[in-house]
């Protein structure tokens, strides 16, 4: 076999494991297999000079663009028209007969009685893919339904979507791309900046011109119509055959009902259902299934007529925007926080909300006295979405910050980012420089809390983390609140942190972007922080997760001339790293293997089983699927555990749970 033969074999078994892997969620090799043939790719690949259009590997990103291109859908992409009661469909359903009927009488042509296919709402991007002569030409956003932005290279990151498929004619195919919500928390979990929801987090992931970035949210893809095609398709379900049998991503939900009880009742039960999904729904489209129907009933200069959107009851309510304060964080980024008239969100009082940036302020026109929209989703803070009127009378325009609430250093602009210069001595920085580096995943330094941060801030004027090493007993023993026994354990765990493990310390001083994740994967990459810190931009951005933004902000984090002299002065206090060992086939035992931890583990911290398992090669996620593995169930364990139950997936609890975790412990 030649090499150019060989590349064409590896690269369809990849894309043959993607697809069990990613859209029929069946994966057929363990991730150990899996890589040790990609890096097999990528080496032929590089020995041939060659990457093939419909390699896997160009789903990592690495394009930079310079703009959006316009892109002319080849059919207008309608809205779907909605219904917010079961009257509403109810009157949908008539008007579809009293049609049908219409046609019938004049045409002498019986169609076929109404049938309805359900099928969920999908709350992320609308993306429709060209194929001709069974490859993908082009992927787009919705846009205007006649115009839209092209997102070829966003949405070839996606790995549900295969660059090529069967069917030769030409073909539009629309679906939603979306960001799982396991993905949102995984991201959140392992990089500064926070995405607010898996929404926004997509729609951001499809629209960034650096598609790196986009490959880094591991979005995900669901297709239910093909609006252009040369086939006829005699219903819906033929065409969400065609689909699969595509090897596109269809949604496992479709429901075929026949009348509005049958309806009302799937509504009822996908209402509760929805919430424990992995990815955001907002409601359930109803389609009339036959597609003559379809036809005859046609589309008005917005909806088709053959279908409904029932929305269900969005978390958004009115109140008063009272007072905005502004806050400074580890970074020095000044930002709003919104101060609500309180409002009660599902037994929940909520009395604050988001605000991002004072962009953000101006966009949405917001002033101190305005009645606003409010969302809350996920449990998570609230966003303020806009003003009920912008010229609400006894309004009071809020002003842009100039100086910092703190320390009255004038403030600097930072593209959308006001930023407080003062890093040395404004507090708000200092103290939460201090808890995120004493913080468990990090040094763990037991009893360094916000508040006794605070104290030794201002008592014992503590200036830098690095003076909490030059802490002693006889001053600790003279402030509020410490006895001999609290000042001699925050010593002792002072001390203890001075021997931590490479990655902990990466995470712990804090860069830009580098989550607990991305400090992982730079101390196995580069074993030593001498190495690291001397890193280019070109060795950081190969690792899978960073991009050139990110290998930009570690480069110039580590030519700071005060971070450099911080840095230096730490590590003359002492700190020994552990660099990481090599990976032997030993050490990665659970190779692949994705785990959820859910309830009360006696004995047990979650990070460190967290850390356990990863270090021995498993995927710990944050809820359960398909694709998990093992529930690892500990006292009051919950959902996760009835979820895994219902999905018949393995579950180590009592004396096997403590059996395996005394195992992986090396007890």
């Amino acid at each position: 076999m030649n090499k150019l033969d060989e590349l064409k074999k590896i690269i369809e078994r990849i894309n043959e494991l993607d697809y069990h892997y990613y859209t029929l969620d069946k994966p057929l090799v363990s991730d150990g297999e899996y890589d040790k043939l990609y890096n097999q790719l990528i080496k032929l690949q590089k020995n041939l000079a060659y990457v093939p259009e419909n390699s896997p590997t160009n789903r990592v990103g690495g394009q930079i663009l310079d703009k959006f291109e316009k892109h002319y859908h080849l059919t207008r992409l309608l809205s779907q028209d909605k219904a917010q009661s079961y009257d509403e469909i109810k009157e949908w359903i008539e008007r579809c007969k009293r049609l049908k009927e219409a046609y019938e009488s004049t045409s002498g042509e019986r169609l076929p009685n109404l049938e309805f296919v359900m099928e969920y709402k999908f709350d992320g991007l609308t993306i429709n893919l060209t194929y001709e002569d069974g490859i993908l030409k082009t992927a787009a956003t919705r846009g205007n339904g006649i115009v839209g932005e092209q997102v070829k290279a966003q949405a070839e990151t996606i790995r549900s979507i295969p660059f090529t498929i069967k069917e030769k004619s030409l073909l539009e195919i629309q679906g939603e791309a979306l960001m799982p919500l396991s993905e949102l928390d995984r991201y959140n979990k392992e990089n500064e900046t926070q995405l607010k929801n898996a929404r926004n987090a997509a729609a951001g992931a499809i629209r960034n011109l650096d598609t790196k970035e986009t490959a880094k949210r591991h979005l995900t893809a669901y297709f239910y119509a093909v609006p252009t095609n040369s086939i006829n398709f005699k219903n819906e379900e033929e065409m969400l055959s065609f689909l699969k049998e595509m090897k596109l991503n269809v949604h496992p939900y479709h429901k075929k009902v026949t009348s509005l009880d049958e309806i009302i009742n799937e509504l009822e039960r996908i209402k509760e259902e929805r919430k424990t999904l992995d990815v955001l729904t907002d409601g359930v489209v109803i389609k009339i299934n036959d597609k003559k129907t379809q036809e005859v009933l046609g589309v008005t200069e917005k909806f088709p007529r053959w279908s409904i959107a029932f929305k269900f009851e969005p978390e958004e309510f009115t109140t008063k925007l009272l007072d905005v304060i502004w806050n400074v964080g580890r970074t020095g980024k000044v930002t709003p926080s919104a101060i609500l008239e309180p409002v009660d969100f599902s037994g929940v009082t909520v009395s604050r909300a988001t605000l991002n940036n004072y962009d953000d302020i101006e966009r949405k026109k917001v002033k101190i006295g305005s009645d606003v929209f409010i969302r809350r989703s996920n449990d998570v803070i609230p966003e303020i979405l806009g003003v009920v009127d912008e010229n609400q009378p006894g309004t009071i325009k809020i002003e842009k910050p100039t100086h910092c609430p703190y320390c009255h250093s004038e403030l600097i602009q930072e593209k959308v980012h006001i930023v407080c210069p003062n890093s040395i001595s404004c507090t708000p920085q200092l103290l939460a420089r201090m808890e995120h580096y004493a913080s468990r995943n990090a040094m763990d330094i037991e009893g360094l809390s916000e508040k006794t941060i605070g104290q030794l801030i201002e008592e014992l004027s503590i200036k830098e983390i690095y003076d909490i090493y030059d802490l002693t007993y006889d001053e600790l023993i003279k402030l509020e609140r410490f006895g001999h026994k609290k000042a001699k354990n925050l010593l002792a765990s002072i001390d203890n942190s001075k021997n931590r493990d490479l990655d902990a310390f990466i995470y712990a001083i804090g860069i830009p972007n580098v989550g607990e994740r991305t400090a992982r994967d730079l101390a196995n990459k580069f074993k030593s922080f001498d190495k690291l810190r001397n890193a280019t931009v070109d060795e950081l951005i190969e690792i899978d997760d960073i991009g050139e933004i990110t290998g930009e902000n570690i480069v110039e984090f580590f030519h700071d001339k005060n971070i450099v002299e911080s840095i230096d002065i730490l590590l003359s206090k002492g700190i020994n790293l552990n660099n990481p060992r090599e990976n032997t086939s030993d050490s990665k035992k659970l190779d692949g293997i994705n785990f959820v931890i859910t309830g009360t583990i006696d004995g047990y911290n979650r990070d460190d089983i967290k850390k356990m398992l990863e270090d021995n090669g498993a995927n710990v996620r944050g809820s359960v699927s398909k694709n998990t593995d093992i529930v690892l169930a500990g006292e009051k364990a919950g959902s996760k555990k009835d979820k895994a139950i219902e999905l018949n997936v393995e579950i180590y609890e009592d004396e096997k749970l403590y059996s395996f975790l005394s195992e992986l412990k090396g007890e």
